[in-house]
């Protein structure tokens, strides 16, 4: 039975949050450091030993031992090396120390992370520094041992960023000078900062970690390699907000205590559509802390699925035929006296400085769809994105009638003189309440939605980090805003310039807004007109990181160095043809050591048996057709794999150029595993189950 426990008592409690600090800091020493995090001011070093002591002290209290820099290298994951605070004294004993210079830099090696060309292997010192806007915390093992982990950024000797947390909080500062710009323009003389924030739904499977341990794709890759659809799918829309299992349930409220303890608001928990399919959604906060909290739903998610004995799930498209998991990344911006700027207020039309960021995002959408469509690149990624069950490769802008609406006024006249308002409806039952309809509909099939008073970026795929999505959406928003101000700043009369602004903006960019269905083929011929890019996979995306244009909004913003970005293309490159070539040994393995032996004993047993059924004068036409139909397949099969083995080893012949190596395999080797699989399923479908090497999809995903 699941622990019972009282929310409000435990949330935060593994966290060395704001109420930590203000209990166990000096008033002075606690001030000060309330300055860097909510202001941005530079760290004082010398409060440094006096923080150190105080986190050190509550983390023994919770039982740590040790400390580490908690960082995200270009690997996706997370990174920790453990130090003990034990410190030996002169009498043999030891003393428990934590010092204001290991709270504030850590030196991990940096040769063997991701650099994409920025470090040699031989080149190996690296640094971690404190990020203080980002809170402490302990992580809690069940054999009882606890960490304390430290939340910082990862930057090579020579100063390039090596993860994504530098990035991150460069984008951030880029955005808030921009968007205070603007804000100076309307007479706001009271917002000190503009932050961004997210709230990222995280979608992931649930399958029986027996039936995983006995899948080698699922190990090796995440996802399935072969298998056959089983007679149900999800087809009956069954699944999706349904009762959710006992044992499910259970699982999940493990891990909302494990993350309420973090300090981690989970708050909404479901059902999704494939059978074993789930969610969880938080309440979304500070984009750097979205970003940390996001990294540790997905540890936390996979280790607590062990206790109850499942695996779960996040790679993009674990199963083919049902529908794969993505991550909806909310996103919005407010003022640190509580203004959201994404918020149209009851007549947007009559909301200038809403409608001037509204099209201010609209261009940067528009002129920068490249980048973000490489945003939510992966190999993974390449299963969901433009099939119908994620948004389209294309993107495009949902906004809903409302604004739809007053943008169309905007346009045509000059003026919006009205906007759409929702209707009440009567539900025609006494005992049920009226509701008014919401400003905006939901578009599921829009990759960028309005909704309400955020966007929905929809096309980041399951076990992606959020940050390179939202460095992207922080940089390009920063400078179309930088643009505007350019202008509006000079302008004489800035009414009429705003006005006029908001006008050609709409003019420029109406092209990106699209309220229909996203899954249709009409839309893609609809977007080709409009001349809106369809970047159909990962390894096309990444141009993007390598045009002049880009390289320039980058650094214009110091948000990322011509080096550090060249090191991320190359970085993609590498881990695509990495994870495609894993794939396809993985599929080769299991194709020549499982599945044809097993075929072929299959097809031995059967032929004894009729055989036998010849000696006796019965008609064995048809079990003779069968054991054809699997002969063709399974020589179809044993084909594909030879030819599978040659173009793999054709790929990795080119790994010296990773851009080449990489659309080899997209090119080559990816349509060959198609190759390989199809007669694979085929048999599935005629050999005996008891045959079968490796459980199918009707025992995962029909049996938890």
């Amino acid at each position: 039975m699941s622990e019972k426990v009282n929310v409000t008592e435990i949330f935060g409690e593994n966290v060395f949050n704001d109420a930590a600090m203000r209990e166990r800091l000096p008033k002075a020493i606690y001030k000060e450091l309330k300055k860097t995090i909510e202001l941005g001011k530079e760290l004082n070093p010398g409060i440094a030993d006096t923080v150190a002591n105080a986190m050190r002290d509550w983390a023994i209290e919770k039982g740590a031992t040790h400390y580490t820099h908690w960082f995200q290298p270009m690997t996706g994951i997370t990174a920790e090396k453990h130090d003990s605070f034990i410190n030996p004294t002169d009498d043999g004993k030891v003393m428990m120390d934590f010092s204001g210079k290991e709270l504030i830099k850590g030196e991990p090696d940096a040769s063997s992370f991701p650099s994409g060309g920025l470090r040699a292997t031989n080149e190996a010192r690296g640094y971690t520094a404190w990020d203080c806007t980002s809170p402490a915390f302990v992580k809690e093992s069940p054999d009882g041992s606890t960490i304390l982990c430290i939340p910082t950024a990862f930057s090579s000797y020579t100063g390039e960023a090596l993860d994504k947390k530098i990035p991150l909080l460069r984008s951030m500062e880029a955005v808030n000078t921009q968007a205070l710009r603007i804000l100076k323009l309307f007479g706001n003389t009271t917002s000190t900062k503009v932050t961004t924030s997210v709230g990222p739904e995280q979608e992931y499977f649930l399958v029986d970690k027996k039936d995983y341990d006995k899948r080698k794709d699922l190990i090796l890759t995440g996802r399935t390699l072969f298998g056959a659809m089983p007679p149900k799918g999800q087809e009956l829309d069954d699944h999706y907000f349904g009762t959710v299992r006992e044992r499910v349930l259970s699982y999940m409220n493990d891990l909302n205590i494990e993350l309420w303890k973090l300090g981690i608001s989970a708050k909404t928990q479901h059902n999704e559509v494939a059978p074993c399919q789930h969610e969880l959604a938080p309440i979304y906060g500070t984009t750097n802390v979205g970003t940390d909290h996001n990294q540790l739903v997905m540890e936390t998610m996979k280790r607590v699925a062990e206790r109850h004995n499942f695996a779960c799930l996040l790679h993009e498209k674990p199963f083919a035929g049902v529908n794969g998991s993505g991550k909806h990344n909310n996103w919005s911006m407010g003022t640190d006296d509580g203004i959201n700027l994404l918020d149209p207020g009851k007549t947007p039309h009559e909301n200038i400085q809403f409608l001037l960021i509204l099209t201010a995002i609209l261009k940067a959408v528009d002129e920068h769809a490249d980048l973000l469509r490489l945003s939510a690149s992966s190999p993974g990624n390449d299963h969901r994105l433009g099939a119908n069950e994620a948004p389209p490769a294309i993107i495009s802008v949902f906004l809903g009638e409302q604004l739809d609406d007053v943008l169309k006024q905007l346009d045509t006249t000059g003026e919006a003189t009205s906007s759409i308002q929702g209707k009440t409806y009567e539900s025609g039952v006494s005992t049920l309440p009226s509701f008014r309809q919401d400003a905006t509909d939901r578009n599921r099939t829009s990759p960028f939605a309005f909704t309400g008073n955020k966007f929905e970026f929809r096309m980041v795929g399951s076990t992606q980090s959020i940050a390179t999505p939202n460095i992207i959406l922080n940089t390009i928003v920063a400078d179309s805003l930088c643009q505007i101000a350019d202008e509006l700043e000079k302008a004489d009369d800035f009414d009429m310039a705003v006005h006029d602004k908001i006008k050609e903006l709409i003019a420029k960019h109406k092209r990106i807004i699209f309220n229909g269905d996203g899954y249709s083929d009409e839309w893609v011929e609809e977007a080709e007109r409009r001349g809106l890019p369809n970047i159909k996979c990962m390894v096309d995306a990444v141009a993007a990181y390598k045009k002049e244009e880009n390289i320039a909004l980058f650094e214009k913003f110091n948000v990322l160095s011509r080096a550090e970005l060249e090191s991320r293309a190359e970085i993609y490159y590498e881990n695509y043809a990495k994870q495609i070539n894993i794939e396809a040994k993985t599929m080769l393995d299991m194709s020549k050591k499982q599945i044809i032996p097993a075929v072929m004993k299959y097809s031995a047993d059967t032929a004894a048996g009729v055989n036998e059924l010849k000696a006796v004068g019965i008609d064995t036409s048809v079990q003779e057709d069968i054991l054809k139909e699997i002969a063709k397949e399974l020589k179809n099969l044993t084909v594909a794999t030879e030819k599978l083995a040659k173009l793999d080893d054709k790929a990795l012949d080119l790994e010296d150029d990773m851009d080449k190596a990489a659309h080899c395999f997209r090119e080559e080797v990816f349509p060959a595993m198609t190759d390989v699989r199809t007669p694979a399923d085929k048999l599935e479908g005629l050999v005996g189950k008891e045959y079968w090497p490796f459980p199918q999809y009707e025992d995962i995903l029909f049996y938890v």
